[in-house]
């Protein structure tokens, strides 16, 4: 597929596991200008893997939980137990992921492969088939190292550059009306429609925060 050909010369070096933590990227703040973290020592340390494997229904029907991301964090583990990804896992680092939905990844394989495919094994199969090393580089494209960004930050964010932990930055941009901002993250595909964060403050109140958005973050343009 095109973008397990293109994500196949991204570099996964810019992240490295160093005795056990991230290296840690500056926060973006509102103004867009970066910034020493924040040091949080009354936030929780539960992970957000833990929030994730909370769920034990599995591959169903239900479009709006986590299935198919989950099973992909899995797989990169099980194939590469030393990944970055496996920052998930350590709730005492600081990070802010933006979590697809089921419905999310049914929407990327349909870009990808031109069939609506709505059974999620299918989905994490058409996922997978992309190759380990393409998931784990969009995983990481998913992920903020070094800054818990809650809903309140995120919303007076506008403008701001996000660095990921896949090398890649995402731009936030805010509108809509002032009692119902939208939040919308741009990518590095222009072609696509960026994600919209709907849903905000998964495991809010520890150091691993995390906002559920409606489409897979892209860390290449896609033809």
């Amino acid at each position: 597929m095109r973008l397990s050909r293109t994500l196949a010369g991204v570099s996964l070096g810019v992240v490295m596991a160093l005795g056990g933590s991230l290296a840690v990227a500056p926060t973006a703040s509102a103004t867009g200008t970066h910034t020493s973290p924040p040091a949080h020592p009354a936030l929780g340390t539960r992970s957000l893997a833990a929030v994730l494997l909370a769920d034990k229904s599995g591959f169903d029907r239900n479009a709006d939980d986590f299935d198919v991301l989950t099973a992909a964090v899995l797989a990169v583990l099980k194939a590469k137990p030393k990944s970055a990804v496996g920052v998930l896992t350590n709730g005492t680092v600081a990070v802010t992921a933006f979590l697809p939905n089921d419905r999310a990844f049914r929407t990327l394989v349909k870009d990808l492969t031109g069939k609506n495919i709505r059974d999620e094994r299918q989905v994490f199969n058409a996922v997978a088939g992309l190759g380990i090393d393409t998931v784990e580089a969009v995983l990481l494209y998913h992920v903020v190292p070094g800054a818990t960004i809650t809903e309140k930050a995120a919303l007076g964010a506008d403008g701001a550059s996000l660095k990921t932990a896949q090398g890649g930055s995402l731009t936030v941009h805010v509108c809509g009306k002032e009692h119902q901002p939208v939040v919308r993250l741009a990518d590095a595909d222009p072609n696509a429609r960026d994600p919209q964060v709907i849903g905000f403050n998964v495991n809010k109140g520890n150091r691993q925060i995390a906002h559920v958005i409606d489409r897979v973050l892209r860390p290449v343009d896609l033809p």
